[in-house]
């Protein structure tokens, strides 16, 4: 049997697990994965309970420049930037025009002839500086471009 899960992501008390095809080609859930450390038991310095961006943040970030279109998904509303960093989880974009807090954003990376298409949301806005975005769905086609990207990063660190 061959494994497709690619990401593990543990949220509150559940245990992922590793869903292989079987024999019929079906789906099945076939090993419960050990040793997961759960981004919900970290929590920021000082001892509060709440959770900061960093602390939910699941993919390390890589510095990488390429231009960024983002739409506005409810208002229709677009701005442009450059990305400063990116990850298989998001982008940070440097804009001196940063979307809202929590919108849902079209976002379109270019670098040299390569496109990068996904849907994502707007995790922290730093006024006049930028915005961080988690990606929520990567276009089929534009996710083996993703890791491409992210890949080679990690290969030259």
């Amino acid at each position: 049997m061959r494994c497709i899960s690619c990401r593990i992501i543990c949220v509150g008390n559940v245990l992922p697990l590793v869903i292989e095809r079987d024999g019929t080609g079906d789906f099945a859930a076939q090993t419960t994965v050990s040793n997961v450390i759960s981004m919900d038991e970290r929590t920021s310095k000082g001892g509060s309970r709440e959770l900061t961006v960093r602390d939910r943040r699941y993919s390390i970030r890589y510095p990488f420049a390429a231009d960024v279109e983002l739409l506005d998904m409810e208002s229709g509303a677009r701005t442009t930037g450059v990305t400063s960093d990116i990850s298989m989880g998001g982008i940070f974009v440097c804009t001196s025009k940063p979307m809202q807090l929590n919108s849902r954003v079209r976002v379109t990376m270019t670098r040299k002839d390569q496109k990068v298409e996904a849907l994502g949301v707007v995790r922290i806005v730093k006024p006049r500086i930028g915005m961080g975005v988690e990606f929520i769905d990567v276009d089929a086609p534009c996710d083996q471009v993703l890791a491409r990207w992210v890949e080679q990063l990690r290969r030259t660190r």
